[in-house]
């Protein structure tokens, strides 16, 4: 070939067929990958199609890191001419030579390839970095939508709380993971794993939930004391809520708790967020005297004051931002915090609902 691209290359097998693991420059991103739709069938754009919100949000990512940012390997396919010439007698390290002419199609990575030639608008020395892409070598490039639709499919999503478990650069991740391991209830109730918790969990909360909850409390609003008021407003939290505390002692088996009682339940954890970020706001009150009164507050599910606030006619727990504010608001009356314009607001017509 007269005119190729040269990368160093891994060769190995799938399927019975060859492909190889280059190390491509970010800079040569642009020149590679010109333009997906123009190879790709119109019925199978629609599910390639960028969502061009992610590019921004990636792209400030390398930007913001760019000691530290790190991406796994893009997939492609090629319809062209290739040949690989191996540095040793095993075959399966060398050089990968694709001709010029070739067409690529990215099969895993749109928006990260997007992303990166973004950020080298406004940082060229990015250029010279490298990012591994694995080439599939496809003739006609027939094969590369069931490469898509493969890769796609059986790709398995980071569930949100461990993202928050392992994210070390999200202030509030760190803050977060910080207080449930400082509060032993929580520690050992909260899963970190997972954002769904079956009916036989032995957890009754996630990490994720606690995540919420915190950025309601703070609203973005953080200081040097911020994490030591998340430690001792979720302690007080559990030290006054009854349910939890009789879990504890077995008076209360977690299904009967899942079951028969709104205390644990995500939308009750964000309400309670909800109110924290009243003391937030207001650091000069005592929230030690107002938290106690929680203990007095009645949990179950059938309680009347729930009704069309936590639980809907049919007897299911509401999960949407207005059952969040109304149950905050019935949290805020029983232990004596004034309710804001909107809040009473939304009361008023919880009760022309109720008349109805």
């Amino acid at each position: 070939m007269e005119f190729c691209y040269k990368f160093n290359a891994l060769k190995g097998i799938q399927a019975n067929k060859d492909y190889y693991v280059a190390m491509v420059p970010l800079k040569m991103l642009s020149k590679l990958f010109v333009t997906d739709d123009e190879y790709v069938p119109p019925e199978y754009r629609a599910q390639r199609k960028l969502n061009e919100s992610r590019i921004p949000v990636i792209s400030k990512y390398i930007l913001e890191n760019r000691d530290s940012y790190v991406f796994s390997s893009l997939a492609a396919s090629v319809d062209g001419m290739y040949n690989f010439l191996p540095y040793e007698d095993d075959g399966k390290i060398g050089v990968l030579e694709i001709s010029m002419d070739s067409r690529f199609l990215i099969n895993d990575g749109q928006h990260r390839k997007a992303a990166i030639i973004e950020a080298l608008k406004e940082n060229v020395e990015l250029g010279e970095e490298t990012i591994p892409i694995v080439f599939f070598f496809d003739q006609e490039l027939m094969r590369s939508q069931q490469i898509f639709t493969d890769l796609n499919k059986n790709a398995v999503k980071t569930s949100n709380s461990i993202s928050k478990l392992y994210d070390s650069r999200d202030v509030l991740s760190v803050m977060t993971r910080n207080v449930i391991w400082k509060i032993d209830f929580l520690n050992i109730y909260t899963d970190k794993e997972t954002d769904n918790l079956g009916k036989y969990s032995s957890h009754l909360f996630t990490l994720n939930t606690f995540h919420r909850a915190n950025q309601l409390i703070l609203k973005s609003k953080y200081n040097d004391d911020c994490e030591d008021f998340l430690f001792r407003y979720w302690k007080m939290i559990v030290d006054n809520m009854l349910l939890w505390q009789e879990l504890q002692t077995k008076e209360i088996t977690k299904v009967d708790l899942r079951q028969n009682y709104i205390a644990t339940q995500n939308v009750v954890i964000h309400a309670l967020g909800r109110v924290g970020n009243y003391f937030y706001e207001h650091p000069e009150i005592d929230m030690s005297s107002y938290l106690k009164k929680i203990k007095f507050i009645e949990w179950s599910r059938n309680a009347q004051c729930w009704h069309m606030r936590a639980v809907n006619k049919n007897g299911k727990i509401l999960t949407n931002s207005k059952a969040v504010l109304l149950i905050s608001n019935e949290i805020k009356k029983n232990i004596g915090i004034p309710l804001s314009k909107r809040e009473v607001n939304e009361e008023e017509e919880l009760n022309l609902l109720l008349e109805r």
